[in-house]
């Protein structure tokens, strides 16, 4: 029996935001039907860092599989193993830093397509870092995006990113001095910050806007305050029972009594046509994603059966 094994540059080689959109659709797709499982994000915990375990399976794709990561002082490291479904074999290991980037920019594009307003054309981005990219590609790719505004708390980075992105996806990008600028008379607001605190003053919210709420998996850290979460019509997630442990921005809203966790529904419901979406042009509507093992294993199926039709990366003969 043989193993692929697939380094960063091989899945880079093999799928694009394109990919990603259609992977993460299908997977709210299959986790609305039930054919696709998701367990909740597990730590382990230790003196130089924390091990990170996540496990899916998308029965309908046809794969099992799980996503390891390691973060330390020396950065993080992932990977993920696929699993044929039906015989149980190991059929891939990948490097997954690309791929988590790709997916988590891919989640909140699906739900900007089935929240936001058909015609919102201004961006307020928060954050500036590798994962910013991907966010503006995915919503870029849903919506007629004509302004993006991006803040920051560094000056030279926030102006480096508006230059980079301007010029590669032929849209104004402006690096805004405050929060303020960033969300009065945006459309969509799209956080995926490491601040620990809230980034920006829900009150500054303008009526009919979505938010992304990206950058946060730990209780300990919210980018939202609790107004922005008390002003949100329809608030989804991706996987409640994951939300109730580990995000922040929720949490904290609960505990200002903000929110009830019966209004929190997943944005499979969405997608699977279980309940609408946005209900009124003017509401706010909200999605707090945290990163599921489903979109993980839908995107990793696509790499690896790409990867076997064009014969890329390593092959590993093992007995497994």
């Amino acid at each position: 029996m043989s193993v692929r094994f697939l380094q960063e540059q091989d899945v880079r080689s093999l799928v694009g935001m394109a990919d990603a959109l259609e992977a993460v659709e299908l997977s709210f797709h299959e986790q609305a039907r039930d054919t696709g499982i998701n367990e909740p994000r597990r730590r382990v915990h230790q003196p130089n860092g924390v091990l990170h375990l996540m496990s899916g399976a998308l029965l309908e794709r046809g794969y099992w599989g799980f996503k390891a990561y390691t973060t330390t002082r020396h950065g993080a490291r992932f990977t993920v193993q696929l699993y044929h479904a039906e015989t149980g074999a190991l059929v891939c290991i990948m490097e997954a830093n690309y791929l988590g980037q790709l997916r988590t920019g891919a989640a909140s594009g699906i739900a900007t397509r089935y929240l936001a307003n058909a015609e919102a054309g201004i961006l307020a981005l928060f954050g500036s870092g590798y994962q910013a990219e991907t966010q503006l590609e995915a919503i870029a790719s849903v919506r007629p995006l004509r302004e993006i505004r991006v803040y920051s708390r560094t000056p030279a980075r926030r102006e480096a990113f508006a230059h980079q992105m301007g010029e590669r996806f032929n849209i104004p990008v402006q690096a805004v001095t405050s929060p303020q600028t960033a969300v009065q008379g945006a459309d969509i607001v799209t956080t995926v910050s490491s601040s620990r605190e809230p980034v920006f003053d829900g009150n500054d919210l303008q009526d009919g806007v979505h938010i992304n709420a990206a950058g946060s998996n730990s209780a300990a850290k919210a980018e939202l305050d609790a107004t922005a979460v008390r002003r949100a019509w329809h608030i989804f997630t991706d996987d409640v029972m994951q939300a109730r442990h580990e995000s922040g921005d929720l949490i904290a809203a609960y505990e200002r009594n903000a929110l009830v966790w019966s209004q929190v529904r997943p944005l499979a419901d969405v997608v699977g046509g279980i309940v609408p979406g946005r209900t009124d042009p003017n509401a706010i509507t909200l999605f707090a994603s945290h990163g599921i093992a489903l979109w993980d294993i839908a995107l990793a199926a696509t790499v690896y059966e790409r990867a076997e039709a064009a014969g890329v990366g390593a092959t590993i003969h093992t007995s497994i």
